[in-house]
């Protein structure tokens, strides 16, 4: 599999029996990492692995899951927000973060973490949303149309996903926390640091350059996931690939969400 921006598909095994680069023109793999738990060798008899992990991952195991996560999160938050319960954001945010650094290291499929992720990030998103209101279901659109509009250029190859188009999304990441970071330490010494979260016209430029990275980070998210079911990882995964797919998600509604606050005119 190619590299990711996203942490959680880098530990998805691309092969039964163990971890491999997957060529996505079918043109073989690469040297592998680490094999998975229980994971058997290229010697060994392919239904041998097939029982041992059980059947391969399907692109409705990945759907089925992923709208599950996202259905759960929109409950939560919808139900945070409409009892105006702001003071659960803080709180369920550092369970959201706990429970995602728990995913990512413990590099295992798990139904409950991914929920759980979920959930909490509603919680969270609907808390700060009750302090804005008319904006959540603004965002919510947003983040709906940037979805499954980045799903249909994936689908059509309008974007390839290719190891230098990767390597751009990635160095954008990497620019995108880095001025983040640098905006914040400002803060501490002059009024709104750089500007790029005070509303004004930088702060809008930057929220817009923030999202368009977020949505190309889908299609390398899209591209894992593709890549997942043609190399037959087994179907726990799924809710792995959800759990990924979750993050970017709420990465992407949150700047988006951030975005239409600075037109609210509060």
């Amino acid at each position: 599999m190619r590299s990711t921006s996203n942490p959680a598909f880098r530990n998805l095994p691309t092969q039964q029996g163990g971890y491999a680069t997957f060529d996505r023109s079918g043109g073989g793999m690469m040297g592998g990492g680490a094999a998975f738990a229980g994971a058997q060798s290229s010697s060994v008899d392919p239904s041998m692995a097939t029982q041992e992990t059980g059947r391969p991952i399907t692109i409705d195991d990945i759907v089925q899951k992923t709208a599950i996560s996202a259905g759960l999160a929109l409950l939560t938050g919808t139900l945070t927000m409409l009892s105006g319960l702001a003071i659960l954001a803080l709180p369920a945010f550092l369970v959201g973060l706990v429970v995602s650094l728990i995913v990512i290291f413990k590099q295992k499929p798990s139904a409950p973490l991914t929920l759980t992720y979920s959930g909490a990030m509603g919680v969270a998103l609907g808390g700060v949303s009750s302090m804005f209101p008319g904006i959540a279901l603004q965002a919510v659109m947003g983040t709906a149309g940037v979805f499954f509009g980045m799903l249909v250029i994936y689908k059509t190859g309008a974007v390839k996903v290719t190891p230098r188009f990767t390597k751009w999304i990635m160095g954008a990441m990497i620019g995108v926390v880095v001025l983040m970071l640098g905006n914040l330490v400002a803060s501490f010494f002059t009024d709104g640091g750089f500007g790029l979260r005070d509303g004004g016209p930088w702060a809008i430029l930057f929220s817009l350059v923030v999202i368009g990275v977020a949505a190309f980070s889908l299609l390398l998210d899209f591209d894992a996931a593709d890549n997942a079911v043609r190399s037959g990882v087994p179907a726990k995964y799924s809710w792995y690939i959800a759990f990924g797919l979750m993050t970017t998600i709420v990465w992407l509604y949150i700047e988006i969400f951030r975005l239409l606050s600075y037109f609210q005119g509060d």
